[in-house]
């Protein structure tokens, strides 16, 4: 019950919050508060807000649209709309309840339609039903709904008291500008106070540094077109400058594109666009006597979001993939993501033999990796002097690589074979039958890999086979165009033998030996490196195997509890879940390393810390190679610094959080080292010791030292599989 409450407040916040494309709690709680400025459009659209969130939760909606206020923001508009322009009369009430049914209607209509385009509904819900009350004026007017005189945002505040002494004293000592800014801001909420625009502004400013930053740069870039055109001789009005202008420059800026200097620029570029929206949408409404409302900021937004969504490639302008309802964060963690996601951009190839081979040849190389054919890979065996042959060198059986496994490099269906090439004698070449024997895998469509110079009659399958990553294709020999035996191996986009290449990364493997091997998640491998497959350590594997329905209790020494159980969303994504505190943490298994994808919910769980320290855990038990990686900026804890950074990130970022852990074999079992470093202006220091004890039951504790705060947690599983 107690966490129904708290989820149902959630949502009012969320709803007032929304407004400003927010999920900040302390922003809703401002918008809710200055909201009954006007007590009647306060009290209406509050109302309306817990109207709709009750209807929507019985008739069970989509929990996630309910949560984040997306169902019912156009009903808490409707509400404000109604206690600022119609008077409040016997059958006010009668009639809202039946505008916010049809508000409600239409909204969810509206999100599922436009969602499946990938568009947002914004206002439109409001807008519609508010036109249709108004083209049914007179009717409604003898059916006891009477409209105020004027359509004009309510005035400044009248009578007596601290709160209205508190706007004078703003109104009489604010610049001129300034004052207009404030009460642009206002506007949004129906309303011509500079007092609401000041809280306003506080609460965006908590919310979102970059977001301020862009209301300041539309109602600036606003005005000085306006002074240069002259649309607006008396000026632009307090509803078309806040609700339209200034909220356009931050949503195209920072909301529905990754803010960077080319969106700052395209909501700049907006402003001129607005002008011309507004005047035409005002000019047409103005006919039926009708308010243009938000609809040119609807219009501007919409249309540039589809345009943009109908690209192939995202180029430079990048629409956010997922939204967080912060820009700081979007930012944050599109840059955090783009190198580390890679599970979820390139099929898994994993390297076709076993054991440690050398690149003799990379990428465009000199010999033969010409042209469309360059991105290929050739394979031997080197021993500790550099050569790939024992005795004279004089037959294919002298050559290391002569005769060993070649392996599938990921799941598939044989799609082509050659297997009569005889092997050729040592220094000649079959120029005739290039590529020898040879084995295509098709892995998808468009998606091929393939093994050449095989040893005659060594191939295991046949066209049709469906083989797994690791499995048998045949040996290595010198068929073909091969003076000595070697592997070649490339990817393609067609089944035939003599297909042209395509660039590919591996998925996980490792170079290098001893003190200087190293880890390679995604990368295309260079000549001349030693590569070698990772010996997969099956203890921290079945650690971190968090299959969907896995339990565990987490127990700090201060008694904190916490149940967390593993569950997958709609997309497949899998997370940890924590009961208590409902924070959710994103992570990917792909057999080779576990890592973190995304955090969300209250950093002072024992899951947040967790997360911290699992971010990244390769299943290598070798404490000579460290896993390395990236945290989010926004996970910083130091506010003030962060907060510094927000305001720039789009341009610069002078701040940095890296993560490093290693696998340490001891006698219980094995314990993860793990440490994070800051980096500010090219200064780093430690900022976090953690340690993660494994056994082969499966992990034991967790501990964690991070800003002042110490941890020590056991995990207990609760249940087996």
């Amino acid at each position: 019950m107690k966490n129904k409450i708290s989820s149902f407040i959630g949502s009012i916040l969320n709803t007032y919050a929304i407004l400003f494309f927010s999920q900040n709690k302390v922003l809703g709680g401002i918008l809710l508060f200055v909201s009954f400025v006007n007590p009647l459009a306060g009290l209406s659209g509050l109302c309306c807000t817990l109207f709709t969130l009750t209807v929507i939760n019985i008739l069970g909606y989509q929990h996630e649209n309910i949560q984040s206020g997306v169902y019912s923001f156009n009903s808490l508009l409707l509400g404000l709309a109604f206690g600022t322009f119609f008077n409040l009369t016997g059958y006010y009430v009668l009639w809202l309840a039946f505008v916010c049914l049809l508000v409600i209607m239409l909204t969810i209509i509206l999100t599922d339609r436009l969602g499946k385009l990938g568009l947002p509904i914004l206002s439109i819900p409001f807008i519609l039903c508010y036109w249709l009350v108004l083209f049914g004026e007179g009717v409604y007017y003898h059916g006891g709904l009477q409209q105020k005189n004027t359509f004009l945002l309510i005035h400044n505040a009248t009578g007596t008291g601290c709160l209205v002494n508190i706007y004078q004293y703003f109104s009489v000592g604010l610049p001129c500008y300034l004052g207009l800014f404030f009460r642009a801001l206002s506007a949004v909420l129906f309303q011509n106070n500079i007092l609401t625009g000041i809280l306003i502004s506080i609460g965006v400013f908590i919310h979102s540094r970059i977001m301020f930053s862009l209301l300041v740069i539309g109602f600036i870039s606003a005005l000085l077109f306006n002074t240069i055109t002259h649309n607006y001789p008396d000026g632009i009005s307090y509803y078309n400058l806040g609700a339209n202008f200034m909220l356009s420059t931050a949503t195209i800026g920072s909301f529905f594109l990754i803010p960077s200097v080319r969106s700052y620029l395209l909501a700049i570029l907006s402003v001129p666009v607005m002008f011309i929206i507004t005047n035409a949408l005002t000019g047409i409404m103005a006919t039926y006597n009708l308010p243009v409302f938000a609809l040119p900021f609807c219009v501007i937004n919409i249309t540039l979001l589809y345009f943009l969504l109908l690209r192939r490639k995202p180029g430079k302008l990048q629409l956010i993939g997922l939204q967080h309802y912060s820009p700081e964060r979007n930012l944050y963690q599109f840059l955090n993501q783009k190198d580390r996601l890679d599970d979820l951009k390139y099929f898994r190839f994993s390297l076709p033999f076993m054991g440690s081979w050398t690149v003799s040849q990379g990428y465009n190389g000199d010999i033969t990796h010409k042209g469309e054919w360059g991105k290929a890979l050739d394979f031997v065996i080197e021993d500790d002097d550099k050569k790939t042959y024992s005795h004279q060198g004089n037959l294919p059986e002298h050559f290391y690589c002569f005769n060993k496994p070649v392996l599938a490099c990921g799941d598939g269906i044989i799609a082509n074979v050659v297997d009569h090439v005889e092997d050729n004698a040592i220094g000649e070449a079959n120029k005739k039958e290039n590529w020898g024997n040879t084995v295509v895998i098709k892995h998808l469509n468009g998606l091929y890999s393939k093994v050449s110079h095989l040893k005659k009659g060594s191939i295991k399958v046949k066209v049709g086979d469906i083989v797994k990553t690791g499995d048998l294709l045949g040996r290595c020999g010198s068929s073909g165009r091969s003076p000595e035996p070697h592997l070649h191996f490339q990817i393609q986009a067609t089944a035939y033998i003599d297909a042209k290449t395509l660039a590919y990364p591996f998925a996980f493997y490792m170079t290098g030996n001893g003190k200087k091997a190293s880890i390679n998640s995604y990368k295309i491998p260079e000549g001349g490196q030693v590569l070698t497959p990772p010996a997969i350590h099956k203890t921290i594997r079945k650690a971190f195997d968090f299959q969907p329905g896995y339990t565990a209790v987490l127990m700090s020494e201060d008694c904190k509890m916490e149940s967390i159980e593993v569950f997958t969303d709609e997309s497949g994504q899998s997370y940890l879940y924590s009961k208590e505190t409902s924070a959710a943490a994103y992570f990917i298994n792909n057999g080779t390393q576990f890592y973190f994808t995304s955090f969300y919910g209250d950093t002072n769980s024992l899951l947040y810390y967790f997360h911290l320290a699992a971010y990244k855990v390769i299943f290598v038990n070798d404490d000579s190679i460290l896993a390395s990686d990236a945290y989010p900026i926004h996970l910083h804890h130091n506010k003030i610094q962060l907060w510094l950074q927000d305001i720039i990130a789009p341009f610069y970022r002078f701040i940095s959080l890296s993560y490093q852990s290693s696998n340490l074999s001891k006698k219980a079992g094995i314990a993860i080292s793990v440490k994070q470093f800051k980096n500010i202006f090219g200064t780093t220091r430690q900022e976090m010791d953690a340690s993660i004890d494994i056994s082969e039951a499966g992990i034991q504790e967790f501990s964690i030292h991070i800003n002042k705060v110490d941890i020590k947690a056991k995990w207990v599983r609760g249940n087996i599989y």
